[in-house]
C-alpha cells in the first residue's frame, strides 16, 4: 500500500536556491504532528531480521508492487532484508501482541555528508492494519530521528499511483515533482531540540519496555495453552479409564 524501497534522490531544491526566511518558514512547517494515540515503535536491529523479512512477505503482489515499485519476489526481499544496513540506516517496527510485525518503516540515510544531509523514507503496512495511521505514525518517528540525527532533508520516492503516502508526506509539508508514473517528494525539517532529543528518548524507552511486556505476555499466554491441552488430554484419558 504505501511507498517504495527507500533509495537516495538528488535534491529537488539546492539549500542555495532557498531565500533564508523561506527556508525557515518551510522548516517550521514541518515540525512533527503531536499524535492523539501513542503508538509504540522500536527502533529494529539485526536480530529483527528474519521478522522484517516475515512482514514483507506477507505483503500481497499489490503491495509488493507498492512498496519496492515492482512485484518483488519472496528471494528478491530477502536479498534486500540481508543488505540492510543497521548502522547506517534507522528501521522502526510496530508489533502487535503476537509479536508479529504489522508496519514497517525503512529511513536510509544518503551516503553524502555535505552540508546538506538527506535520508529517505519507506514503510509498508500489513492490510489487517490498515486504518490505524500507523504509516503516519512511522512518518512522524522517522521525521523527529532524522531531525535529532542532523538531517535537514527528508524524501520520499513513490508511484503516483500510491495515494496514500502521497497523502501522509503531503501533509507533512512535503513539495512534490511528478515524472511519469513516480513521484519524487522532499521536505525541509526543523532542527533538533532538546524537547525532539528528549521525546524520542522517551518514546523508544516506553516500545522498548511494551515489547517486553509483549513478549511476556505471549509467554504467560503459551504456558496456559499448554497447561489447558495436558489438562484436556489428562480428562479425556479418565473418561476413557
Amino acid at each position: 500500500m504505501y511507498d517504495t524501497l527507500p533509495r537516495h534522490l538528488d535534491f529537488l531544491t539546492p539549500a542555495d536556491a532557498v531565500p533564508g526566511a523561506e527556508l525557515h518558514a518551510r522548516a517550521a512547517e514541518v515540525a512533527p504532528r503531536k499524535a492523539a494515540v501513542v503508538v509504540p515503535i522500536r527502533s529494529l536491529g539485526e536480530n529483527h531480521r528474519a521478522r522484517i523479512a516475515s512482514h514483507l512477505k506477507a505483503l500481497d503482489a499489490n503491495d509488493r508492487y507498492y512498496r519496492f515499485g515492482f512485484t518483488a519476489s519472496d528471494e528478491q526481499i530477502d536479498r534486500y532484508v540481508a543488505g540492510l544496513d543497521f548502522e547506517r540506516d534507522e528501521i522502526f517496527g510496530i508489533y502487535n501482541r503476537n509479536l508479529v510485525l504489522i508496519a514497517v518503516a525503512h529511513l536510509a540515510h544518503a551516503p553524502d555528508t555535505g552540508a546538506n544531509p538527506s535520508a529517505e523514507f519507506g514503510v509498508s503496512v500489513l492490510a489487517q492494519a490498515r486504518g490505524r495511521h500507523y504509516g503516519t505514525r512511522l512518518f512522524d518517528r522517522a521525521m523527529m530521528h532524522s531531525r535529532n540525527a542532523g538531517v535537514n532533508r527528508l524524501y520520499v520516492h513513490v508511484l503516483s499511483e500510491n495515494t496514500a503516502m502521497l497523502k501522509i508526506a503531503r501533509h507533512a509539508g512535503s513539495t512534490f515533482v511528478r515524472e511519469g508514473a513516480e513521484t519524487e517528494g522532499h521536505l525541509v525539517l526543523a532542527p533538533a531540540t532538546f524537547n525532539s532529543h528528549f521525546t524520542e528518548l522517551v518514546e523508544e524507552q516506553l516500545a522498548q519496555a511494551n515489547y517486553h511486556i509483549k513478549v511476556q505476555a505471549k509467554q504467560i499466554r503459551n504456558t496456559f495453552s499448554n497447561l489447558q491441552n495436558v489438562w484436556r488430554g489428562t480428562n479425556k484419558d479418565e473418561k476413557r479409564d
